[in-house]
């Protein structure tokens, strides 16, 4: 089956995160939507319908057909939104679905995707999708497919655990891990409890399975003093060391994470080694959050907490929300965000003794002077060493890609002096 994983305008909603990604690459459980979309079609070729600022940096990322009409039209294909949250288990009348003709899937009644045949394809381009979805769901069958589109970030944390329990369910079988549970103390059933053969564990960690699987990927390690309580999951290579890791938390891979993390989610590469706290927020990759930083959830007075969102305070209903902050953030030693905060990508928090301010740009800093804009092109330069360094993106297409977001001119490539031709000296008589 071929998928196309489509933007729509409300992935600006789940800003800072997908200011530089597609909605589909957001984690929640143990894969990111993307994957558990793929899952649900059986795909085996996955395309996608992005903005075109990310076009290059995701061909080059994925292998994969982006923004091309022709791969698109190719052939029947499923047009699936970036942001739904899809079932683990399709419904058993899908392939009937699929051979009846043209349909839409619907959840929570908004557009999940498009089953479509090649004639109607013709219309479609990042453009146009939105369009041309809105006149096919007034003259297609529509069927209930289950699952939820998600429309903020703190959506993904109240799904997370659950999501958690369902991956394990289909990608983790414990027989298949080596015994290595060897000085780990387990609370609660050991078939909950998945160490990959690959993954080291100090003495001294307590594993409780009691609420929910415990997952430890592929190279990861967990220092002595740490506990993990289910549903976790942390990801391929990533170190953990003498922290708490509470229920409800997905850690990405390659990150080194203390402290204490409850019912959050860490997209990749992010370092929080130190001591702090980390409640119900969203974290995006790279990021760097110094010791003592505490990211707090929960209002003085228990009220439901709003958090800013393009500049609009949007009221959650919820009573825990914490921060989302965008790739390349770094916040200070000692910084206290408030709960509902929105750092921007590549904004810097700088600690003041009181509350940050809930909403920092990207590309700005905020401290005892206020707020400022930063040198842009000096945080590219850092991100660049840093991506090449100890990432396996492809730098070229990724700098591109931060260039464009920050409206910085690509560098003017450097011309050679010309070369002179060699002097020819003649020996005298």
């Amino acid at each position: 089956m071929r998928i196309c994983l489509f933007e729509d305008r409300r992935a600006a909603d789940l800003y800072p995160l997908t200011f530089t990604r597609p909605a589909s690459h957001l984690l929640c459980g143990l894969t990111t939507l993307g994957a558990k979309q793929a899952r649900y079609c059986s795909a085996n070729v996955v395309g996608h319908l992005c903005r075109p600022v990310l076009a290059e940096w995701l061909r080059a990322r994925e292998h994969a057909p982006v923004n091309d009409p022709t791969w698109l039209r190719a052939g029947p294909t499923i047009l699936v939104n970036g942001r739904w949250l899809a079932p683990h288990v399709a419904p058993s009348a899908l392939q009937n679905w699929l051979a009846d003709g043209p349909f839409i899937g619907t959840a929570n009644g908004e557009i999940a995707f498009a089953a479509l045949d090649q004639r109607r394809l013709q219309a479609v381009s990042p453009a146009t999708v939105e369009d041309c979805l809105r006149d096919w769901a007034q003259s297609l069958p529509c069927h209930k497919v289950g699952g939820t589109l998600i429309r903020y970030s703190w959506e993904l944390i109240e799904h997370n655990g659950a999501e958690i329990a369902r991956d394990f369910e289909v990608a983790c079988d414990p027989t298949e891990a080596e015994d290595n549970f060897a000085g780990v103390t387990l609370i609660g059933p050991g078939d909950r409890l998945f160490i990959h053969p690959t993954a080291r564990l100090d003495p001294h960690v307590i594993a409780d399975t009691t609420n929910g699987p415990v997952v430890i990927g592929e190279g990861a390690v967990v220092a002595a003093f740490t506990r993990l309580e289910g549903p976790c999951g942390i990801g391929p290579h990533t170190h953990v060391r003498n922290a708490q890791i509470r229920a409800g938390t997905s850690v990405g891979p390659h990150c080194r994470v203390g402290g204490e993390v409850e019912a959050s989610i860490v997209l990749g590469y992010t370092n929080k080694s130190h001591d702090g706290y980390l409640g119900h927020s969203v974290i995006g990759e790279w990021v760097d959050i110094a010791a003592g930083v505490v990211a707090a959830d929960q209002r003085r007075d228990f009220g439901p907490i709003s958090v800013p969102v393009n500049g609009v305070e949007v009221l959650t209903n919820r009573t825990k929300v914490g921060s989302v902050i965008g790739d390349h953030a770094k916040i200070g030693a000692g910084a206290l965000l408030n709960c509902g905060s929105s750092i921007g990508a590549f904004a810097q928090v700088l600690p003041t003794g009181t509350l940050a301010p809930r909403e920092v740009p990207a590309f700005h800093e905020v401290g005892p002077d206020g707020l400022k804009p930063l040198d842009v092109t000096q945080l590219l330069a850092v991100a660049e060493t840093v991506v090449r360094e100890r990432g396996d993106e492809p730098v070229p297409q990724l700098s591109a890609l931060y260039r464009a977001l920050a409206g910085v001119p690509e560098p003017t490539p450097e011309v050679a002096p010309p070369t002179l031709p060699a002097l020819t000296l003649r020996k005298s008589a």
